[in-house]
């Protein structure tokens, strides 16, 4: 073995990982399609779970859960004095069949979703729309709810 002798006044090379990074994250992508495998296109162990976006007013709470791909029918809404609970199924449309398909990214399979809500509601007299996808609940709030904002005088 040889011993190079160090100079100070020697440049230092200057290392760029950004090359040895692409390559692990091409390592670990193979890496995961290994582990996670695949049943006729769909990840098996990864479940859909849908998008949702609350909104509160006075009066109610506005929800909406983004569902695309699931069928009404296939949907189940549970209203609950502090929570939504959504659960269903979204099907694959896509019949594999030799040289079809070899990679799909959707998510299909039964999910479910509950969603602790900011206030309590009146789960008796719920609104509810599903157009596009986007599922839209307006949810009154419970009475008692309603009346717990008080101002408060200063001075």
């Amino acid at each position: 073995m040889t011993l190079v002798r160090w100079d100070p006044l020697r440049e230092i090379e200057r290392w760029d990982p950004f090359p040895e990074m692409g390559a692990l994250q091409r390592q670990m992508n193979r890496l995961f399609e290994q582990l996670l495998p695949t049943d006729g296109g769909e990840r098996v162990g990864l479940t859909f779970i849908p998008a949702a976006e609350i909104a509160e007013t006075d009066g109610d709470l506005k929800l909406k859960i983004e569902i695309p791909g699931v069928d009404a029918k296939d949907l189940n809404v549970e209203v609950a004095p502090e929570s939504v609970s959504i659960s269903g199924e979204r099907k694959s449309e896509t019949t594999t069949e030799e040289g079809g398909m070899t990679r799909s990214e959707f998510r299909y399979g039964k999910f479910k979703r509950v969603i602790a809500l900011p206030a309590v509601v009146d789960n008796e007299r719920v609104g509810a729309e599903y157009k596009d996808g986007i599922l839209r609940l307006t949810i009154p709030k419970a009475e008692s709810e309603r009346q717990k904002a008080v101002k408060v005088r200063l001075g």
